[in-house]
C-alpha cells in the first residue's frame, strides 16, 4: 500500500510523536488554540467505545473483520496492534481534510510514523522531547498514576522511542512551562519560518548516554 502525494494547494500532513512525559498532548492543545487551520486525524480502532466517546470524533469504531478488510484494500496509511486491539489511520479521512486545505496532525507512535515516512514522502515528521532525562522522570513521577515498575517500563520505552528521533524532520524541545513556545515552533515549521533549536541534538545525545 502506498499513500498519496500532496500538491501545493492541499494542506500539509504532520506526524507528531514523543514519548510519555514529552508533553506532546499539551503542546498540541496549545497549537489548536492558536490556529484553526489544523485538525487531528481520526483513527480507526477495533476496541469498543468508552463512555463519552463519539463515532467519527474520537475514533472510527469498526470490527476486526472490517479493519482487516481496510488493510487488504489499501485504505490504511498506518496501523498497529496494542493489547489485542488494532489501531490505524484511514487514508480517506486524511485525504479529505488535506483537500480542504487543512493541516492534518497525526499524533502516533514511532512505528506508525516510520510507516508514514515510507508511504508519504511529503509528510512532515516532528518529534517532541523533554529537555532532559531527569525532567522526563520528574514528569512521570508527578503524575502519581503509575507504580514504580510501570514508570520504569515507560522510561525504557521512552529511551527506545527517542532513538528514532534522528529519523524525523524536526526535533522540538518541550521545556517545562514552555508548551506554547513549542506550539509556536510547529506553526513556524508549517509556514517555513522555523529556526532549529541549537540545543536539540545535544539533548538527544544526553538521553543516549
Amino acid at each position: 500500500m502506498r499513500g498519496f502525494r500532496m500538491s501545493s494547494k492541499m494542506g500539509k500532513l504532520f506526524v507528531v510523536s514523543g514519548s510519555s512525559g514529552s508533553g506532546k498532548g499539551t503542546v498540541l492543545d496549545a497549537l489548536f488554540k492558536m490556529s484553526d487551520n489544523f485538525c487531528y486525524s481520526v483513527s480507526a480502532t477495533t476496541r469498543p467505545p468508552r463512555a463519552g466517546e463519539k463515532e467519527g470524533v474520537d475514533y472510527f469504531f469498526v470490527s476486526r473483520e472490517q479493519f482487516i478488510d481496510m488493510i487488504e484494500k489499501g485504505e490504511m496509511l498506518e496501523y498497529a496492534e496494542f493489547c489485542g486491539n488494532l489501531y490505524g489511520t484511514p487514508k480517506k479521512f486524511v485525504a479529505e481534510q488535506l483537500a480542504k486545505g487543512m493541516n492534518v496532525i497525526l499524533e502516533i507512535e514511532v512505528c506508525g510514523a516510520m510507516q508514514i515516512k515510507e508511504k508519504i514522502p511529503d509528510a512532515v515528521l516532528i518529534f517532541i522531547t523533554p529537555p532532559s532525562f531527569e525532567e522526563l522522570k520528574k514528569r512521570l513521577h508527578d503524575r502519581g498514576t503509575e507504580t514504580d515498575e510501570a514508570m520504569e517500563e515507560r522510561l525504557k520505552t521512552a529511551l527506545t522511542e527517542i532513538k528514532f528521533a534522528k529519523e524525523y524532520d524536526y526535533i522540538i524541545v518541550n521545556r517545562t512551562g514552555e508548551s506554547e513556545k513549542a506550539a509556536r515552533d510547529i506553526l513556524a515549521i508549517a509556514d517555513g519560518t522555523y529556526v532549529k533549536d541549537a540545543q536539540a541534538q545535544e539533548i538527544l545525545r544526553n538521553f543516549m548516554n
